[in-house]
């Protein structure tokens, strides 16, 4: 755990929280490299070096600036883009065009455009209109490209409703109706721009049991056997998404060999009854990477102490920089880092400087009685989803990231300013 108490003061990655706030200000995103690298080495260790003929995509939509890209290229990895933004952020890093892979139920003709001319290759097809799409991008800049089919497998995961992917009422992934998905893949087969690679499930994310991974895996080779029956096509790829489950407050998370073990005996298994080399399997972990590498940290303002109710202490950040709570009803734990050893001897309820109600970070944080306005409170596990779903509400400025490694620390993500909230704002002549 890269997280300690020392001195009275919590620290991350080798790094006095406390100094961090003061030094670059709050609210503040801050993300250990040591934990996000490791994370990698156990996909590397227990996935691909472990079967052989595995990638691992990084799902870069959960956090995507180019020092985070500089730091999947270096573990190895491909990365998962969903816009024409995601993809402009891997070029502007350098990341490699053939480690990328475009995916997103509704990608424009722009942006496809923009993946083609850049050089990726990989594409995750969504729906029944996409292909054409991809046609006449291929035929403009006079390439080809792979396609996995993205299929809906119609398994409800065990999840928040927000963020299960998989179940048969879902916006992702072509239903599994015959007069439907056979003949989309047929025509990526028979496209003279498109190579068919095989098929790609994302069920949801926040997972801890592998029952949903094992039931719509079930279905992926079921229609991968019919593809084989249908076509004489042996699938070459398998893409299993993402969902691995983090902690937030006291979730077990389970090691990727529980999830991926599995489903890799399962799927050589079934390779060898169907007669044919085992595919190429990919994974796209994207929570599981960032999530737990993040913490937020805060300055608190503000107490209100409403007798025999509620306790609360507000911040200076909020639903602006963390929009899980009010969203997803997602839960999170901290602590006071300035007051790391002292015991935590009342539940306050932390909440944002925004004009809403539903502004809350943490319900319920233990906190020492001492707590007042001036304390630093560090937010666990915000690596996922804060910063890439962070909004200017009430006009707030989107705070700063730093990276942390071993007791150093530098930027990777300077703060917005209020000059840069407005730079494209515009008053009509008339006015």
């Amino acid at each position: 755990m890269l997280r300690e108490k020392k001195n009275g003061r919590l620290y991350f990655d080798g790094c006095d929280m406390v100094k961090i706030a003061e030094e670059y200000g709050t609210p503040l995103y801050v993300f250990s490299e040591n934990d996000i690298v490791s994370r990698f080495d156990e996909l590397k260790r227990d996935f691909s070096d472990k079967y052989g003929n595995c990638r691992v995509a990084y799902a870069a939509k959960a956090f995507c600036v180019k020092g985070m890209l500089k730091i999947v290229e270096k573990c190895g990895a491909s990365i998962d883009v969903v816009s024409g933004g995601e993809i402009a952020v891997a070029a502007a890093a350098g990341f490699p065009a053939d480690r990328i892979e475009f995916n997103g139920n509704n990608k424009l003709l722009p942006e496809i455009e923009q993946a083609v001319s850049y050089g990726v290759k990989r594409f995750i097809l969504d729906g029944t209109n996409e292909l054409p799409l991809i046609e006449s991008a291929c035929k403009k800049y006079d390439k080809k490209v792979n396609v996995l089919v993205r299929i809906t497998p119609g398994v409800a995961a065990s999840t928040h409703d927000h963020i299960v992917t998989g179940k048969l009422d879902s916006k992702f992934g072509i239903p599994l109706e015959d007069d439907v998905l056979y003949p989309v893949i047929k025509n990526v087969m028979d496209s003279p721009y498109t190579e068919f690679k095989g098929l790609h499930m994302h069920i949801g994310s926040q997972l801890f049991t592998n029952r949903e991974y094992m039931e719509s895996l079930e279905v992926m080779l079921s229609v991968a056997s019919e593809i084989k029956k249908r076509f004489g096509a042996a699938v070459s790829e398998l893409n299993l998404g993402g969902g691995f489950g983090v902690t937030y407050i006291d979730e077990e998370r389970k090691p990727v060999s529980f999830f991926l073990d599995p489903m890799m005996e399962r799927i050589t298994a079934w390779s060898k009854e169907q007669g044919i080399e085992r595919p190429l399997i990919a994974v796209e972990p994207g929570r599981s990477i960032i999530a737990e590498a993040g913490i937020t940290l805060y300055r608190a303002g503000q107490i209100k102490n409403i007798k025999d109710v509620r306790k609360y202490v507000s911040i200076d950040g909020g639903m602006g920089d963390n929009i899980r709570v009010p969203l997803y009803d997602a839960k999170y734990t901290g602590i006071v880092a300035n007051k790391a050893d002292e015991p935590c001897t009342e539940v306050v309820t932390v909440c944002g400087k925004c004009c809403e109600s539903g502004d809350v970070v943490a319900e319920d944080l233990p906190v020492p009685e001492s707590i007042k306005a001036g304390d630093i409170i560090a937010i666990y596990s915000t690596g996922a989803y804060g910063y890439s779903m962070a909004s200017n509400y009430n006009n707030n400025p989107i705070p700063g990231a730093v990276l942390l490694k071993d007791g150093k620390s530098a930027w990777l993500i300077k703060p917005q300013s209020y000059e840069q909230i407005m730079e494209n704002q515009v008053i009509p002549e008339w006015l």
